[in-house]
């Protein structure tokens, strides 16, 4: 079974399995953690068709048709080449949470509410980050992040 991922397409030979190991185990792609396994935490968390997506609560075979975006394809979106990274890639990069184990998922998501809302309210940036856990406390960090990636993506604009 075939997958689109990060632009490009790829066979999946465990189609019933979750998305997680489908993108980590087959794909190799380390940008999707596993937390809980029970789509609370959101450290596996991917992009949809653009929105996120708890990937241990998803097979590949639900997940087929639609585009997905992991850690390692977040650059390509902004149409970046080379070494760039995308506006939430740099805002972390300049202000990195303590262990970094819930980082993609916080990355992910905020992604996609930036992707709907390019200007959130710290309102909107709270609610988004409730979503996915971070057991070093970072929510602080996560929120500045976020406020930070939505200043550098209109500077880009």
């Amino acid at each position: 079974m075939e997958l689109e991922v990060n632009g490009a397409r790829h066979t999946v030979s465990h189609p019933d399995e979750p998305l997680l190991w489908a993108l980590h185990d087959e794909l190799g792609l380390n940008g999707v953690h596993y937390g809980c396994g029970a789509g609370i935490c959101g450290c596996c968390t991917v992009l949809a068709d653009g929105q996120p997506l708890r990937s241990c609560q998803v097979s590949a075979r639900d997940a087929a048709g639609r585009s997905l975006t992991t850690l390692e394809g977040l650059a390509a979106l902004t149409g970046a080449t080379g070494d760039e990274l995308h506006p939430v890639q740099q805002a972390f990069l300049e202000n990195p949470l303590q262990c970094g184990w819930c980082l993609p998922g916080h990355v992910m998501t905020a992604v996609g509410l930036l992707s709907r809302t390019p200007d959130p309210s710290p309102e909107q940036i709270a609610a988004e980050a409730g979503r996915n856990l971070c057991r070093c406390g970072g929510y602080t960090a996560v929120r500045e992040n976020v406020a930070r990636a939505a200043q550098i993506a209109q500077e880009g604009s």
